[in-house]
């Protein structure tokens, strides 16, 4: 799968930078309606499936666990106010964020990256932070076979072991140890270092290394997802499973993709989500879907009214939507039918709904459900009020524009 947007960090940020950047943004996750120009409510709509496994929290035990990815910073925990108040009130249960795979210094969670996302999840108890971790550095930087063969012997023989260490006690200390870690995503395909088809030995015994050594950290109480791409890829994903004593979940990040290809054929094609659900059951292992969404077939509703029927079917600990383009539902206007879809079925959501799969299109009708288009998410300003140009970096921390009002010089007349 490609890179998630705003991963990777550019250079590091000042204390107070860092400070400021939790304020605004503890701020804006406490109001809600962000989003402007929503479409009217959509009707009582079917339910997505709950996990007995959801959360580790108390009251978790009949809830559903959904979420999305929505940026890998303080905004990301921001946003999930005003998805959930797009959809109508749903509880977003799950906060899904990545450890940037450019240094071991960002690998073992610098100070402060992660504080925003522990300070989200320890508010409610049933709550569930989701950690996608890289088993590597420079990881999304195409090194070859070679090379990344000697990196997963290294890792194999422990040279890596005290940065997970480091991780897992920065976890601990942040008062979230039940975090869910989604420990060398996509190991199947070629985009990451992290990869496991150059040697899938090593790399099985490595992931076994790091899941022990993070183990062993006193207070910790993690689990460990391995998660795979959806199908064969460069390598078939059951060729590095590291064994059922250091998988506690067993996920799949199944985007729409290659062109051409229904759900359907998503399901049934080898190493697809039929083999990965058996898969789980064999291992006596829960299912995830850390990552999902639209892809190659553009505007899909098909797709998305099978995927939310799939989940509800086979019930998964959790589910997170990779919401932007041109995988999303709620940051992308360039899909609005999937985009009702997923509305009509979450609106509402709360520990009390009865979970009901959507209805399957009927044969010889468009994959499209006859609904208008969806307006855009993206906040507008209030009327009389002109944006402020203070620059990319200021409003990347700030969550979006300021604006001055137009008549504040008619105030004290």
């Amino acid at each position: 799968m490609a890179v998630r947007q705003s991963r990777a960090r550019s250079g590091r940020r000042p204390a107070h930078a860092a400070a400021a950047a939790i304020a605004v943004a503890v701020f804006l996750a406490a109001v809600p309606g962000v989003a402007a120009g929503e479409p009217p409510a959509p009707g009582p709509g079917p339910s997505t499936g709950a996990s007995t496994e959801a959360g580790t929290g108390a009251g978790a035990e009949s809830t559903p666990a959904f979420g999305a990815y929505l940026d890998y910073g303080p905004r990301g925990v921001a946003r999930m106010a005003a998805l959930s108040h797009w959809l109508g009130g749903a509880e977003l249960r799950v906060g899904h964020t990545y450890l940037p795979g450019d240094r071991w210094s960002n690998i073992e969670g610098a100070p402060g990256f992660l504080d925003v996302w522990a300070d989200w999840r320890t508010r409610q108890a049933d709550r569930m932070l989701v950690l996608n971790v890289p088993m590597m550095e420079r990881n999304e930087e195409h090194l070859g076979d070679g090379e990344v063969r000697r990196l997963l012997r290294q890792g194999a023989a422990g040279r890596f072991d005290h940065h997970f260490r480091a991780l897992a006690e920065r976890l601990v200390a942040l008062k979230v140890p039940d975090t869910v870690l989604v420990l060398g995503w996509e190991m199947n395909g070629t985009t990451y270092s992290h990869r496991c088809g150059p040697d899938p030995e090593a790399w099985k015994t490595y992931w076994n290394r790091i899941v022990t050594t993070m183990r062993a950290v006193p207070g910790q109480k993690f689990r460990f997802d391995f998660a795979p791409s959806r199908g064969r890829d460069a390598v078939p994903w059951t060729r590095c499973y590291p064994g059922d004593a250091t998988v506690d979940i067993i996920g799949m990040d199944s985007y729409d993709q290659p062109r051409g290809m229904t759900f359907d054929e998503q399901v049934k094609e080898p190493y697809g989500l039929q083999a990965h659900v058996d898969f789980a059951k064999a291992h006596d292992k829960p299912i995830s879907y850390p990552e999902w969404g639209l892809f190659r077939n553009g505007d899909n509703a098909a797709y998305m009214r099978g995927m939310l029927a799939w989940m509800d079917e086979h019930k998964p600990v959790y589910n997170t939507v990779t919401d932007y383009c041109p995988h999303g539902v709620w940051q992308c206007d360039d899909n609005p039918r999937s985009t009702a879809v997923y509305r009509s079925v979450l609106f509402g959501r709360t520990d009390e709904s009865e979970p009901t799969a959507p209805k399957p299109e009927e044969p010889g009708t468009p994959t499209a459900p006859p609904v208008p288009p969806v307006p855009s998410t993206a906040p507008e300003p209030p009327a009389d009020c002109s944006p402020l140009e203070l620059g990319d970096w200021v409003e990347y921390w700030l969550g979006g524009k300021l604006c001055m009002r137009l008549d504040w010089y008619s105030r004290n007349e």
